[in-house]
C-alpha cells in the first residue's frame, strides 16, 4: 500500500463479567509530499501505531500504545492505569495525554488535515508521565467535565527526578456532537533554560454532515520575555453524500486558516491557508478517506523552529490514504 492509515479492533469479552477485557487498535499514517518552490518530494511513514486498551476488574482500566515509526523513530506513548470509583469519576496514573491539546487536533485518526495546525505541534508535547483526575457531570442539562493533572514536566519516556511538577487544567463544557467548548492551563518548568505557562480556549460544533472549529492560545516565556508565543486556528470542513454504489461514498472539502506569531512587532509572523479535499470510502462522514491538501504560506518573519531546512515554511501538496476500522 503507497499511503495507508489503518485502524482497527477486538474485544476478549464475551460477556459483561469476563475480565481482563482487550480492546486492540492501530494506526498506519504514510503520505507523499512535493514542495513545488523548492523541487522536491519524499514519502514518510508519519505514523503507524498499535495499542491495547481495556479493564482489569470492573472500574480498573488501562491502555497501552506504542509507535513503531513515527518518522523513523520508535516511541512508547501510552502506559497508564485508570480508576473508577464511580460513574463519571476518574483517577489515572502513568504516562497519558496532558489535557491541554484537543485531541482532534493531535490524534492522526480524527485530524481534518494531513499536518497538525501550528498550535497543536509547535508549543509542547502532548503526552507525559504523571497523575491525572477526571469527572463528567451535568449542570443545567449540559455535559461538562473537569480535569486535573501533575505530571514530570519532562518529555515522555523520561522518569527523571524533578523539583518541581507541572500542572494541567482544563474545563469542557458541550459533548463532540453540537456545541462543545474548553478552557485550559499548562504550566511546565522543564529547566532553568526552559519555562512555559500556556492557557486558551476553543469552541467547535459538530452537525450531522460538517464541523467548525477554533482555538487560540498564549504561550508565556517565563525565562525570555520577548519569545512570547500566540497561536490561532480556524478550520472547518463539510461532507457531501454519493451514490451508494460509487467506490467513494462522500467527498469532503475542508478549508483551515492558523498562524502563529512571537508577539514581537505588529505583524503575524506565519500564517498559513490549507485547502483539503477527501474522498470517503466508508458510509461515515470524516472517517477512512483518500485526501488531498495543499497548504500555502504567507511569512513576514523567519521563526527558528519553523525553518530548520527549506522545506518546513514552504508551500506544499500532501496525499495520504486514510482507512478507520
Amino acid at each position: 500500500m503507497l499511503f495507508g492509515y489503518a485502524a482497527f479492533s477486538f474485544s476478549s469479552e464475551t460477556d459483561s463479567t469476563a475480565y481482563p477485557s482487550f480492546k486492540f487498535d492501530g494506526t498506519l499514517k504514510n503520505k507523499f509530499e512535493y514542495v513545488p518552490e523548492v523541487g522536491t518530494s519524499r514519502f514518510s511513514v508519519r505514523n503507524s501505531r498499535l495499542g491495547v486498551s481495556g479493564k482489569i476488574f470492573p472500574m480498573v482500566d488501562y491502555r497501552a500504545q506504542v509507535e513503531l515509526s513515527s518518522e523513523g523513530k520508535f516511541q512508547v506513548l501510552d502506559l497508564s492505569g485508570s480508576i473508577k470509583p464511580y460513574e463519571g469519576l476518574s483517577f489515572t496514573l502513568g504516562q497519558t495525554s496532558i489535557p491541554i491539546y484537543n485531541s482532534y487536533t493531535t490524534n492522526p485518526g480524527t485530524m481534518m488535515f494531513a499536518n497538525r495546525t501550528f498550535l497543536a505541534k509547535y508549543y509542547g508535547g502532548t503526552r507525559d508521565i504523571g497523575f491525572l483526575t477526571k469527572y463528567d457531570f451535568d449542570a443545567l442539562q449540559i455535559p461538562m467535565s473537569a480535569e486535573f493533572g501533575i505530571f514530570n514536566s519532562n518529555v515522555i519516556n523520561s522518569p527523571t527526578w524533578r523539583d518541581k511538577l507541572s500542572y494541567a487544567a482544563r474545563i469542557s463544557f458541550g459533548d463532540m456532537k453540537g456545541f462543545r467548548s474548553t478552557f485550559k492551563v499548562y504550566d511546565y518548568p522543564n529547566s532553568p533554560e526552559i519555562h512555559h505557562f500556556m492557557y486558551g480556549a476553543d469552541l467547535r460544533y459538530e452537525g450531522k454532515n460538517w464541523k467548525v472549529e477554533t482555538e487560540a492560545m498564549k504561550r508565556d516565556d517565563k525565562v525570555n520575555n520577548d519569545k512570547d508565543l500566540f497561536a490561532y486556528y480556524l478550520q472547518g470542513a463539510y461532507s457531501f453524500k454519493l451514490k451508494e454504489n460509487y467506490m467513494f461514498k462522500n467527498i469532503m472539502p475542508a478549508v483551515r486558516y492558523d498562524f502563529i506569531d512571537q508577539i514581537a512587532d505588529n505583524k503575524i509572523d506565519v500564517s498559513r491557508l490549507t485547502f483539503g479535499l477527501g474522498f470517503g470510502l466508508g458510509k461515515k462522514a470524516f472517517s477512512s478517506l483518500l485526501r488531498i491538501d495543499y497548504e500555502w504560506y504567507f511569512k513576514n518573519n523567519q521563526l527558528d523552529f519553523l525553518n530548520q531546512y527549506e522545506e518546513m515554511d514552504a508551500d506544499k501538496l500532501t496525499v495520504e490514504l486514510v482507512y478507520i476500522f
